[in-house]
């Protein structure tokens, strides 16, 4: 995220072996959706303007005709021809914050004048400056497209490509390169340097003549202003306030269930699991699509303010979905709690036919409210898994997309090597609910001395050979509600 170190960033050297090679595909994509929506939250924090409707214009460019071949894409100013660098070489810039909502944008034009330009270029050597603020979760294109993008360059692009400069680089960068990892060459990747400030660049190009957009211009003197310890002007930041009475995101359990008659299960959680249960549960990627930011900052407006949601009006089943990941990832403290956090990391070196048992022994150290709240979301998300011939999500995706949104650690963010035991450990809750969330089952274990009371004991034991190896039943479903609040 903006900010960052620079060594943070340059530890993920292009073409280092990955980390972890058995973290998922789509766990890596949750955590890119996740990383690129805290580099919106952090430049929000440094006072940069929110995002708007439209991208803001490049000017007027004098050479560019509306007979331009690509005049719908070319006018964003999206990409510029900038001079030279100190070597000679041709510099292309491609500026983010250019980019207009996906919805306005065809990204095959995109590639297909990105194509264009470079062939005037490409029989000489070149270089790439990629300009990384701007990129949102409004107009970035799907890792579908980049990854399209990368094969059809082909050798011809990429051999008179000398190097790449990316500005700005955030942990969503990091995130990237991991998901296009098996696409890229060792050889190409060495040609990529990050660059945290636009000074940085001044010792390769001829910066009179390199093009930069204001707004990385402006966004680069907050990041150096920030790393000098100067802060942005306090005028820009609302004095803390207390949460409102009708509050539901950001605040605690305890405070949602005080404000809601003693009621456990969230109202967000309880609206937005019974709309997706009665309109959603056969919609195919359910949870893994993404939503305008600006969509989901409205109705959680409407819900902090105790005004009606109906999830009808928006148009988009995913909507709801990602309000109920959103309302997880914003608790102050994760539903797993703190605590749990390096338990649950050792979930992998558990003996198979053992983890349920060592699930539900963990479990039994969660708060009581915390417990009902998981049971009542897991017990979804087993009915979701069970509609997975239709919806293409089963326990497995659901956890690579659940498993950040639960637990998370008191300092820092996860790591790429914690993906693995956090999806682990969710996917048995969810595949397993039935005999995970066995109260009886479980307080009878603990009755019998099977796990230390206060659940911070050693190796979990067993629960027979069977353990974790049926499927268990459905769970009932609870009486239904309509979207909108009641």
């Amino acid at each position: 995220m903006p900010g960052s170190s620079g060594a943070d960033i340059r530890t993920l050297r292009p073409g280092s072996p990955a980390p972890q090679q058995s973290v998922s595909r789509l766990a890596l994509e949750e955590l890119a959706e996740i990383e690129l929506q805290r580099d919106e939250e952090a430049a929000a924090a440094l006072g940069t303007v929110r995002r708007p409707l439209v991208a803001p214009s490049a000017g007027p460019d004098p050479a560019l005709s509306m007979n331009h071949p690509f005049y719908d894409v070319a006018r964003h100013g999206i990409l510029q021809v900038a001079g030279e660098d100190r070597l000679g070489r041709r510099v292309v810039t491609f500026s983010c914050c250019r980019m207009p909502p996906s919805h306005e944008l065809n990204h095959r034009r995109l590639l297909e004048y990105l194509k264009y330009t470079l062939d005037q270029y490409v029989e000489s050597d070149y270089i790439i400056v990629y300009f990384h603020h701007g990129l949102n979760s409004r107009n970035k294109p799907s890792l579908g497209w980049l990854q399209s993008a990368y094969k059809e360059f082909d050798r011809r692009y990429k051999k008179n490509l000398k190097a790449l400069y990316v500005v700005h680089p955030t942990n969503f960068i990091k995130v990237l390169w991991n998901i296009l990892r098996p696409l890229i060459s060792h050889k190409f990747g060495k040609k990529v340097t990050y660059f945290n400030y636009l000074s940085e660049l001044h010792e390769h190009l001829k910066f009179d003549q390199l093009i930069v957009p204001p707004e990385v211009q402006r966004h680069d003197e907050k990041l150096r202003d920030l790393h000098a310890g100067r802060l942005p002007p306090p005028a820009k930041t609302p004095p803390p306030r207390p949460p409102l009475p009708t509050q539901q995101f950001g605040v605690s359990l305890q405070y949602l269930k005080d404000k809601n008659r003693g009621e456990l299960i969230p109202p967000v959680m309880r609206f937005t699991v019974t709309y997706l249960r009665e309109k959603g549960l056969r919609t195919e990627g359910l949870f893994r699509r993404s939503a305008s930011i600006q969509t989901v900052r409205e109705i959680q407006r409407l819900y902090n303010q105790g005004k009606p949601v109906n999830f009808d009006d928006y148009g988009d089943i995913h909507v709801p979905a990602v309000i109920l990941k959103t309302f997880l990832r914003e608790l102050p403290q994760p539903l797993l709690t703190f605590e749990a956090y390096e338990q649950i990391l050792g979930i992998t070196s558990v003996e198979s036919s053992l983890r349920v048992t060592c699930c539900r022994q963990i479990l039994q150290s969660l708060p009581g409210h915390n417990y009902a709240v998981l049971s009542y979301l897991m017990g979804f998300l087993h009915e979701v898994s069970r509609e997975s011939i239709f919806n293409k999500m089963n326990s497995s995706n659901l956890a690579c997309v659940f498993g950040l949104n639960l637990i998370w650690p008191s300092q820092g963010a996860s790591s790429l090597s914690a993906l693995v035991p956090l999806n682990l450990f969710t996917e048995l809750l969810i595949e397993y609910y039935g005999k995970v969330f066995s109260s009886r089952q479980a307080q009878r274990e603990l009755s019998d001395g099977g796990a230390p009371a206060d659940g911070q004991g050693g190796p979990c034991p067993p629960d027979g050979p069977a353990a974790g190896l049926t499927r268990p039943p459905m769970p009932p479903r609870p009486l239904t509600v309509t979207g909108r609040p009641l």
